[in-house]
């Protein structure tokens, strides 16, 4: 009995794990299709993210952007003053602050990003 049990749980487990490979696979791939889109329509100076030195997902962000060779721009709150005043004035409660063609964006999504770049050309 314990045996048909632990057989059962195992399967399931296996069945989690690949369910949750195959979601993490679709992310990676979404990724980098929305990272072709965003290089081909993102142009020098489209693209600023306001960082905190110790923000994990501004370090996420900015592996990104560099990867997927998206022109961006980056200034540290602790280190820029304009960059400080500019944070304040946004009233963002947190880094990163994408600001893509001059619209925040609190947080960071690669999707968002390309949807502004979309919204954004004419």
């Amino acid at each position: 009995m314990n045996t048909v049990l632990l057989r059962r749980f195992a399967s399931l487990g296996l069945l989690l794990f690949s369910v949750w490979g195959c979601t993490q696979a679709l992310q990676l791939w979404s990724a980098s299709q929305s990272g072709s889109e965003a290089a081909t329509n993102a142009k020098p100076g489209d693209i600023q993210m306001i960082s905190s030195v110790t923000c994990v997902y501004c370090a996420k962000a900015r592996a990104w952007f560099t990867e997927q060779k998206i022109p961006f721009s980056e200034c540290f709150v602790e280190r820029e003053e304009a960059c400080a005043a500019q944070y304040r004035g946004l009233l963002a409660p947190g880094t990163p602050v994408i600001v893509v063609r001059g619209q925040p964006q609190i947080g960071f999504s690669s999707q968002r990003v390309v949807a502004a770049l979309r919204a954004g050309q004419s």
